[in-house]
């Protein structure tokens, strides 16, 4: 019997990906059986098994073509300069590289840094950084804790990742120069066959319907007819919104799928013409 070809992916094993990552899959309709320490494992409903690595790790895994892709903080990829491509960005897992100095030190522009130690983990994207606004800094490199470098007398400053800042503000530093922005991104080997191809073909088709329907809501109204025209203006619908004649005369009832970034704007239009009964759906899955 002929073995059916899989996609191998590699994602976090523990970390702040983790759980995104697993729910981002469950969200295309791909089941895994997870387990505690567990490092590898395969889906039920698509044909992938998955790996549960370092983060570090993840981008050498994927060039050296042990997992066909993976999904990884690109701050990670960039710092370890893999030959991989990224095929996807994952709207989730959003944080800054930045340079921290202790609240008491005076910061005005880029060139403050000239002369201090930079503790950081992150060698390689702060040199390109330094190199690029030609400061002259010297670069400690360390391993976790970096937050602590400063009070220690290791460091001027740090270079680390930041989210919500509530780290920096706990160990008295603030954050001063942002140098990378990142996100999760899905990586792929550049060495794929035709099957496995098509199989992230397959995936990225979910992705891309996941992520789309997070950004749209479905919404429904009541519209008087003598406004009709003008409502249809204001609804960008994906082609044009769906009109069924109500039962009380003059009002018929609209359909349509309006972005997120357009929402409230869009709304107070609608109202604005006469809507009445508007009516707000999240999109669970739409499928192009």
């Amino acid at each position: 019997m002929k073995t059916e070809q899989k996609i191998r992916i590699a994602i976090q094993k523990s970390g702040r990906l983790n759980s995104d990552s697993i729910q981002i899959l469950k969200e295309c309709g791909i089941d895994i059986n997870t387990g505690l320490n567990q490092l590898k494992a395969q889906a039920y409903n698509f044909p992938m098994e998955v790996f549960f690595l370092r983060d570090d790790d993840i981008p050498q895994y994927v060039q050296d073509g042990v997992a066909d892709i993976g999904i990884v903080g690109e701050n990670v990829l960039v710092e370890k300069n893999k030959d991989v491509k990224i095929i996807e960005r994952l709207g989730f897992g959003k944080c800054r590289l930045s340079i921290a100095m202790p609240k008491g030190k005076s910061f005005k522009s880029a060139a403050d840094l000239n002369g201090l130690k930079i503790a950081t983990t992150y060698k390689n994207i702060l040199t390109k950084y330094l190199k690029k606004e030609k400061i002259n800094a010297e670069i400690h490199e360390i391993s976790g804790s970096v937050e602590i470098a400063p009070s220690i007398g290791l460091a001027d400053a740090i270079c680390d990742l930041v989210s919500s800042g509530s780290t920096l503000f706990m160990n008295g530093l603030k954050e001063v120069e942002v140098i990378f922005k990142s996100e999760a991104v899905l990586v792929q080997n550049r060495s794929l066959d035709k099957v496995q191809l098509e199989l992230v073909e397959k995936l990225l088709f979910r992705l891309n319907a996941v992520k789309k329907s997070k950004k749209n809501k479905y919404i429904l109204l009541n519209a008087p007819n003598k406004n009709l025209d003008k409502i249809i203006k204001i609804l960008p619908g994906m082609k044009s919104p769906t009109i069924l004649p109500l039962a009380e005369e003059g009002w018929s009832s609209v359909h349509s799928v309006v972005n997120e970034d357009m929402f409230w704007e869009i709304i107070e239009a609608l109202k604005a013409n006469g809507a009445e009964g508007i009516l707000v759906v999240p999109i669970e899955k739409m499928i192009a």
